[in-house]
């Protein structure tokens, strides 16, 4: 079952507003670029310590990933995401390329295996065990100018109750552009015009290291390595920290958002294509124990929160894991007390879900940082970069390198 269109809105000042970025073509404002191939996708799997790496980096230099959402690709929507979106009106150019190919020929196993397309590994030197990786996000631009939300059946918060009946319901909604600022849109009953919208805030579900081992993970569970964390404070200008598990720490991007609210009910946010650069920091251990103490899972930290996260498919042990986390980073960071820090979480943070559908529920704390801006704390300091750092990358796919910032690769 599908839902809302394309060519039922009066779209054509909102899609002219933005261009379709197919691989190398706009804007790559990244050190290196990964295009999102056969070759450097896995598709519903995450990377474990045996993958090799698609690119290998130093700390310190970005990456430009173009990430492919998984709607529109998957089995119980064609496999063919031209003749799938060419029923909400959408023409075969503003299609992407690379999602084609990897719905004809990347290999994923509909029963075993998750939905998410994520893009790596990438090797960044001088990550080891025991160091936090630092992965900020510069920039988030959407590809398309539509995305899809998505309720299958016995996912979502409602399992049982919706959506009614046996089949999947998948939801369309085109992206409009007004006053510079862009927005999905939604009808108000089936087959109406697309009345309601919403504003985007564009971030990437899954961001993540390796596993130790020599098993690769199913892409629906967060958990200390990050991945589908699904948290939608990661957005441009934020930074993610996440516990190195294995040497080079092997990170790699996915399941990029428009937008999503905290919860995630139906199962899906606005799932749809982004071109993302990130930029990739080693802080070793120490520094890392210095700034924050012990931390065992993904920490974010945007403009003005430190973000401590708790995981647990049982959502009270998530909320309680998040609390914990919250009072180490509270002692570790700056010397609190544990009553007080206590005390302080209960007056004055907000514990958020993150999402409820992804086998492992989330849970997430927004700590201002101003609260604190009169006890000393230490900042996380990253590894120099190498001297080799500056030398002119090589794309992923062996096409020259691009020689000024912007060009395509």
């Amino acid at each position: 079952m599908v839902e809302g269109g394309f060519d039922r809105l009066s779209h054509r000042a909102g899609t002219r507003a933005f261009p379709i970025l197919q691989p190398h073509t706009g804007p790559i404002p990244g050190d290196h670029y990964v295009a999102a191939t056969v070759d450097t996708v896995l598709w519903g799997r995450l990377p474990c310590a045996t993958d090799a790496a698609v690119l290998e980096v130093a700390s310190g230099e970005s990456v430009t990933f173009d990430t492919v959402s998984h709607e529109g690709i998957l089995d119980d929507q064609g496999k063919d995401p031209r003749a799938f979106f060419a029923g909400h009106g959408v023409p075969a150019d503003q299609v992407l390329d690379d999602a084609v190919e990897i719905a004809a020929s990347a290999p994923r196993d509909p029963f075993a295996d998750g939905p998410h397309v994520v893009v790596g590994p990438v090797h960044v030197r001088g990550a080891h065990p025991g160091d936090l990786l630092k992965i900020t996000v510069e920039t988030l631009v959407p590809r398309v100018p539509y995305g899809v939300i998505s309720n299958r059946h016995g996912k979502g918060a409602l399992v049982g109750e919706l959506p009614r009946g046996e089949h999947n319901v998948s939801v369309f909604s085109a992206v409009v552009e007004r006053d510079g600022i862009r927005y999905g849109t939604l009808p108000v009953v089936e087959g109406a015009e697309p009345t309601v919208s919403y504003p985007l805030a564009p971030f990437l579900g899954t961001m993540g290291v390796a596993v130790a081992g020599e098993e690769r993970p199913h892409s629906v569970p967060p958990g200390t390595h990050g991945g589908n964390i699904d948290i939608n404070l990661l957005v441009e200008g934020t930074t993610l920290f996440l516990p190195v598990q294995v040497e080079g720490a092997l990170a790699y991007v996915g399941d990029p958002h428009f937008a999503q609210g905290d919860g995630e009910v139906a199962l899906t946010a606005l799932e749809a294509s982004l071109r993302a650069t990130l930029r990739f920091e080693v802080i070793p251990a120490d520094a890392a124990r210095a700034a924050f103490g012990e931390v065992t899972g993904p920490l974010v930290r945007t403009p003005d929160y430190l973000v401590p996260t708790g995981m647990d498919p049982d959502l009270d042990a998530a909320m309680r894991a998040c609390v914990r986390s919250s009072l180490a980073l509270l002692g570790g960071r700056w010397g609190m007390d544990e009553h007080l820090a206590y005390a302080y979480l209960s007056a004055a943070t907000d514990f958020d879900i993150s999402q409820v559908v992804d086998i492992v529920s989330g849970v997430h704390a927004r700590i201002r940082e101003a609260d604190f801006a009169d006890v000393a704390a230490v900042e996380p300091m990253p590894l120099a970069s190498a001297p080799d750092a500056a030398a002119e990358p090589e794309p992923v796919d062996g096409s020259a390198p691009h020689e000024e910032e912007g060009d395509v690769a």
